[in-house]
């Protein structure tokens, strides 16, 4: 399988996809935090750890550490999948899970320019109109430089559009109920939604807030999968962009079946 063409066929990508395993791509998470003490992250080394605060744009050091548990499991999920990749924690989210839309923009823009792979982005925000602006900047930055978006769906209900998901360009993922951990295509036979994949995402045991662990249910932990596995193509094809990796990704997951469904399917 070769290493530098930019262009694979169905073949060669569906074994970088079960094969690679994360080497050389650096992955962002933009979420709470990255708590290195948990005993799951024993040994890793974030690239980056930095915070960032809404009201006054200030970028400042995370200190390692993660203010609900939250981003601490998109990290270690990343590294499940794909254990050789390289993760930042970029911290948007505080104890209340919010995020504001110039906090998320300012990570992902510090994201893109230290050359990031992959931005992470475990949330959803149906947006106003005066705020879309803030987030078309960032996600058409990335694609522009060939940095690729991974986010998840509305948890309550998949055709509910949120941002940055609902922007063609981002790989937007739902939560299926299965062991599988394979990523699975949804074509949408309906109309009228951008979220393509899925991934599981019920009842999964993660590591969580001080150093022990929860077991959570939601799309934003099938996004990390996601996110683990295409860092896994990447690292076969770095030379791959947004698009040519989303269609390959449509073409050689695991295809859809009524039987993944949860509540919001």
């Amino acid at each position: 399988m070769g290493r530098f063409s930019q262009f694979p066929s169905h073949a060669e990508a569906a074994e970088a996809l079960h094969k690679g395993d994360g080497g050389g791509i650096r992955v962002a998470v933009l979420d709470s935090g990255v708590d290195l003490a948990h005993p799951e992250l024993r040994g890793v080394r974030l690239v980056d750890d930095l915070a960032f605060d809404e009201a006054g744009g200030r970028r400042f050091s995370g200190r390692g550490t993660d203010a609900q548990g939250h981003g601490t499991a998109m990290a270690a999920l990343v590294l499940r999948a794909a254990p050789r990749a390289q993760v930042g924690s970029f911290r948007v989210l505080g104890a209340d899970g919010g995020a504001g839309p110039r906090a998320v923009r300012d990570a992902a823009g510090a994201a893109v320019s230290r050359d990031y792979n992959i931005l992470l982005c475990a949330f959803g925000s149906v947006a106003v109109p005066e705020s879309m602006p803030l987030f078309k900047e960032w996600v058409d930055g990335a694609y522009a430089r060939g940095v690729h978006v991974v986010c998840p769906c509305n948890n309550l209900f998949f055709r509910v559009p949120e941002w940055p998901g609902a922007f063609p360009s981002v790989v937007t993922v739902n939560m299926a109920e299965t062991a599988s951990g394979d990523l699975f295509f949804r074509q949408d036979t309906r109309g009228g939604h951008l979220v393509e994949f899925a991934a599981r995402g019920v009842d999964i045991e993660v590591p969580w807030k001080d150093g022990g662990t929860a077991v959570k249910t939601g799309s934003s932990f099938a996004a990390a999968h996601a996110a683990g596995m295409l860092a896994k193509l990447l690292s076969v094809f770095p030379a791959m962009k947004p698009p040519v990796a989303k269609s390959l990704l449509q073409e050689i997951a695991e295809p859809w079946h009524d039987r993944l469904a949860v509540r919001n399917a």
